[in-house]
C-alpha cells in the first residue's frame, strides 16, 4: 500500500490511520518528557556553574586581599620579590586547578543536558520507546 497523501487518505484504512496517528503521538509525548527532562537538567547545571562561579570570584577577592595584605608587610625587596613569585605560582596553579572544574562542570551540564534528547533520539532510531 502507499503511503496517505491529501488525494487518497480516504482509501485508506481507519486503522492504519488510528495506528500511525497513535505512533506520531506517543512520539510527541515522548519528544516533549524529553525536551522537559532536558530543560530541568539544564536549569540545575546552569545553577550549579553559577554557583561554582560565585565561589570562585569570592576566593579570589580572598586571595587577593590576603596577597596584598602579605605584600604589604614585607621588610626588604628580597623579600617582596620571593613572596611576589611565589603568589605568581600559586596563583597560575590555582587558575589551572579552577578552570579544569569549571570545564568539568560545563562538561558534566551539557552531557547532562543533553542526555534525555539523545536516548529519544536513539529510542526513535531503534524503534522503541523510553
Amino acid at each position: 500500500m502507499t503511503e496517505p497523501t491529501p488525494d487518497n487518505i480516504a482509501a485508506f484504512p481507519s486503522d492504519t490511520l488510528n495506528k500511525d496517528g497513535m505512533a506520531a503521538q506517543t512520539l510527541m509525548k515522548d519528544g516533549h518528557a524529553a525536551m522537559t527532562e532536558s530543560g530541568a537538567a539544564a536549569k540545575a547545571g546552569v545553577q550549579e556553574l553559577t554557583k561554582a562561579y560565585q565561589e570562585l570570584a569570592t576566593k579570589n577577592v580572598h586571595n587577593l586581599t590576603a596577597a596584598v595584605q602579605a605584600l604589604s608587610a614585607v621588610k626588604s625587596p628580597t623579600e617582596f620579590f620571593e613572596l611576589q613569585q611565589k603568589l605568581i605560582k600559586d596563583g597560575v596553579q590555582a587558575a589551572m586547578a579552577d578552570s579544569r572544574h569549571i570545564a568539568e562542570l560545563t562538561t558534566a551540564a551539557f552531557t547532562a543536558a543533553f542526555e534525555p534528547v539523545k536516548k529519544q533520539i536513539e529510542a526513535v532510531r531503534n524503534g522503541t520507546r523510553n
